[in-house]
């Protein structure tokens, strides 16, 4: 009787243990944690964004007209937009991230680039370590682009491209 009776409390005791969360607002370290923005801004932007989702899948599954789906687009996309620069209005890490920002966009400006596949993480290659191309795109002595991959002199003039 007394295994019953303490099998039956440990029983209720892993219930509640497992319902509390459930039933009750729970959070970690017993704050709420912060929002990026107000409730009422994130709220309209998620309905925007879910109502351009579900104009998308009407007009794929046939229930709206091309026109009235244009129609919709542009009203949905302008609301989406305004709260979406609502937020960033009020973000407090816009600033942080116009600083990452920065912070990147100069660190591309030295890496050198290559017309096809984009900036090269070598600071002093000469020829992209992907295509091959020439990175200063153009030759030195008479101005001509270089577009053979791997080409170490110039087609136009025969100048030595890499020194």
């Amino acid at each position: 009787m007394l295994a019953l009776a303490l099998g039956t409390l440990l029983a209720v005791a892993a219930l509640a243990f497992v319902l509390y969360p459930l039933l009750f607002e729970v959070h970690p370290s017993g704050a709420r944690a912060p929002s990026r923005a107000p409730r009422a801004t994130q709220a309209s932007d998620e309905d925007a964004v879910a109502a351009l989702r579900e104009i998308e899948f009407d007009r794929a599954t046939g229930k709206l007209s091309d026109t009235d789906y244009a129609e919709l687009k542009a009203r949905y996309t302008a609301r989406a937009l305004e709260a979406m620069r609502a937020v960033g209005a009020e973000g407090e890490s816009t600033l942080a991230q116009d600083l990452v920002e920065a912070t990147v966009l100069a660190y591309r400006a030295r890496l050198k680039s290559c017309m096809r596949c984009g900036p090269r993480p070598e600071p002093d290659a000469v020829f992209c370590s992907n295509c091959g191309g020439y990175l200063d795109e153009k030759c030195a002595g008479c101005g001509r682009i270089v577009e053979e991959a791997g080409a170490a002199f110039c087609s136009g003039c025969g100048r030595q491209l890499a020194a």
